[in-house]
């Protein structure tokens, strides 16, 4: 299994809505880093949801329920998108400065490549992550 972080702004799509939602495919992705990581992605991979711009936190945690196929949103086949669905939400949402504040973490991609949209991140990381937010 593998793990993964996926940004998405709240205004546009939110932790809630996918909780409602129940699913989607994440579209969008026009940076090659982020589509490469998505095609990357496997069935059942883990994958932390971030608030991006406002929040600046992890919220929430999907898996991977289909991988990587052609964006419906564009006939430009040089872009994908995966299936997810909403697992759990986080207790304590995990902010981008504790993130920063802590040293197992500072390696992270979403601190090190700020800009990328899907980040791959690691089997420690994830741990962490989900001891910071209370995740059960």
């Amino acid at each position: 299994m593998k793990y993964w972080l996926m940004k998405s702004e709240p205004f546009k799509y939110s932790w809630e809505q996918f909780v409602k939602d129940k699913k989607t495919f994440w579209d969008g992705v026009r940076n090659y880093a982020a589509r490469n990581n998505m095609k990357e992605m496997e069935k059942g991979d883990q994958v932390l949801f971030y608030h991006s711009n406002e929040g600046k936190e992890i919220v929430g945690i999907a898996e991977v329920i289909k991988t990587a196929y052609q964006d419906p949103t564009t006939d430009d086949t040089n872009w994908v998108v995966v299936d997810i669905k909403p697992v759990k939400s986080v207790p304590e949402p995990v902010t981008l400065a504790a993130i920063k504040a802590e040293p197992a973490l500072a390696e992270m991609e979403l601190v090190r490549l700020a800009r990328l949209s899907v980040s791959k991140v690691s089997a420690a990381e994830f741990k962490k992550i989900l001891k910071m937010g209370k995740v059960k």
